[in-house]
């Protein structure tokens, strides 16, 4: 290294534990590792604080979902199967992470999903194993019922706010056959109900907010900001730190125990193939020396695809669409303001139900998030929010455990550049087959009685769609990320070549090293993936510390 580059580079010092990315993982990392004082624990975050009051509007959703400041913005490479089209990934960036910028659903999945990834190999990750940890997490709104946790940082709350709409809609589900649920989280998932949010008093509460805040308070603990990470330094194959820079000045700092990234599905194995930890003739072909030949990193991405279909509502019909302007909106934000409560205190999804695409599945593979609202499709696909003057309401419909297969790969040994992320959505038969039949339930619950009444017509994808072909043909050009990729850095067992981590969240072949956040999982859960990720780093401090596992629980039967 050259005299001018070393006074470039500060010495950070040496840290217990060195995290990367204070997101949804990240954070409840930093809290868990930290708790008992007798570690020292970094943690750096790419983005900035989490200072602007959108974040903790819930409705502010609209604002940070097309933010570059504390959005990574990712694009697609086009992808063939689903239009040729470049899709914008939303990736939180900054404090809390995605946590600061999603929908705020708290959903763990299917028990059935935690059982297979053991079933794949991944002993400890069963579902009645990993049920402590979600409830460890949990403040639960009413106290310590089955399966629910109390005391944790997490408020797990019932909206603050109920939309006329959505009772009719369920009821409308009910009268296809989805019967009402009180807790998606507990018991028999197929169903329809109001969303559990992570939200309490009229404010979102991201795992910033949450976890982080009290890590903060303790002198052991240092947040960086603004940290963009470069690489992870190895002495031989045993993680010693993390090089990044920060306001134009390079910076080092080291790591005593483990260095734990927790950047997420894109940035995980980003940082990793960087590091030299990846495909061996990939990164040699970029000029990266090769630390680990690990073939699965960034391979066995999967994602939730959303596909959208909205209706018109009859004149004089309550709608968020006229709340979203004029007087309407000043009258809800001043009811946010003086009370915290309206359409501006619950996240942008009010109704969730759960179906099976075929009665002989064992539990459903379809999930339905439904808004009193009607959106303009085309900006959405740009992670804009545009209204329609007309009332109207719509249902995004998504397979929700794919067969389709991605992969994210640096093109570059720049860090600044983004990964390419290739995600094949609808390209297997399985996918197309039931994103069509998802369509087909979503048309067939606005027809009930409960809800016909108030229709005027279907907006999107409209009549003309009229059989299978010509919805699979509207999937394919018009749906778009929900928000879930996962799996880049999958776990499994010693004897599967590409898996990335074994199922302590170790990366293979190399010391000192592990991964924690939703790139571990080795299949896509029947859910949304914020709980479960919170989940992963609960159970990763565990792991990191050698602390023994709780005793298993049942996941409860239904109440």
């Amino acid at each position: 290294m050259a005299a001018a580059e070393k006074r470039r580079t500060a010495d950070d010092g040496v840290f217990d534990f060195v995290i990367i990315g204070a997101g949804s993982a990240g954070a409840v990392l930093a809290d868990r590792l930290s708790a008992d004082g007798r570690h020292r624990v970094a943690i750096l975050e790419a983005g900035p604080r989490d200072s602007n009051p959108f974040i903790h509007m819930p409705l502010g959703y609209a604002m940070t979902l097309k933010s570059k400041r504390y959005n990574w913005q990712f694009p697609t490479a086009p992808d063939a199967t689903s239009g040729g089209r470049v899709h914008k990934w939303p990736r939180g960036k900054g404090l809390g992470g995605s946590s600061a910028i999603n929908a705020m659903i708290y959903i763990r999945g299917n028990p059935g999903d935690y059982d297979a990834w053991a079933q794949l190999g991944c002993s400890g990750w069963g579902a009645d194993e990993v049920l402590p940890y979600f409830m460890r997490s949990e403040d639960y709104e009413h106290g310590a019922l089955p399966g629910h946790g109390t005391g944790g940082p997490l408020p797990v709350r019932e909206p603050a706010y109920v939309h006329p709409l959505s009772e009719t809609l369920i009821a409308a589900c009910a009268e296809y056959g989805l019967p009402r649920r009180h807790d998606f989280n507990v018991g028999a998932q197929e169903g329809a109900g109001l969303c559990q949010f992570t939200i309490r008093d009229g404010r979102r509460m991201s795992t910033a907010r949450t976890f982080l805040a009290r890590a903060e308070r303790r002198a052991n603990v240092r947040v960086v900001t603004g940290a963009l990470v470069e690489r992870v330094l190895f002495a031989g194959r045993r993680a010693t730190g993390v090089a990044y820079s920060r306001g134009g000045k390079s910076h080092h700092v080291g790591a005593a125990r483990a260095v734990i990234v927790a950047a997420g599905a894109v940035n995980s194995p980003q940082i990793l193939e960087l590091s030299g930890v990846g495909d061996g003739a990939r990164l040699k072909a970029l000029g990266i020396d090769v630390v680990a030949d690990l073939p699965g990193v960034g391979e066995n991405l999967q994602d939730h695809y959303s596909v959208g279909i909205g209706w018109e509502l009859k004149p004089g019909t309550p709608s968020i669409n006229t709340a979203a302007r004029g007087l309407g909106l000043l009258r809800a934000l001043a009811r946010y303001l003086l009370h915290r409560d309206g359409v501006m205190a619950v996240g942008p999804a009010h109704v969730v139900a759960f179906a099976r695409s075929d009665p002989v599945l064992d539990w459903p593979d379809l999930q339905f998030h439904a808004t009193p609202a009607s959106l303009d499709a085309e900006a959405y696909q740009e992670n804009r929010l545009v209204f329609h003057p007309e009332p109207g309401l719509s249902i995004g419909v998504c397979a929700l455990r794919p067969q389709s297969r991605g992969s994210i790969h640096i093109e570059s040994p720049d860090p600044r550049a983004y990964p390419k992320i290739a995600p094949h959505y609808l390209e297997a038969e399985a996918d197309a087959l039931a994103t069509v039949k998802g369509l087909e339930i979503a048309r067939a619950i606005m027809a009930q009685p409960a809800i016909a009444p108030v229709v005027l017509r279907e907006r999107l994808p409209g009549p003309e769609a009229a059989d299978a072909g010509a919805l699979l043909e509207f999937a394919r050009t018009s749906g778009t990320t929900i928000y879930h990729p996962v799996g880049t850095c999958a776990m499994g067992p010693a004897d599967d070549r590409r898996a990335v981590l074994g199922p302590d969240l170790g990366v293979r072949g190399v010391d000192g090293l592990r991964v924690a956040d939703a790139s571990v999982m080795p299949r896509l859960v029947s859910g949304n993936t914020n709980a479960p990720t919170i989940m992963i780093a609960e159970k990763a401090a565990d792991l990191v510390l050698g602390k023994a596992p709780p005793p298993p629980l049942r996941w409860p039967a239904a109440v």
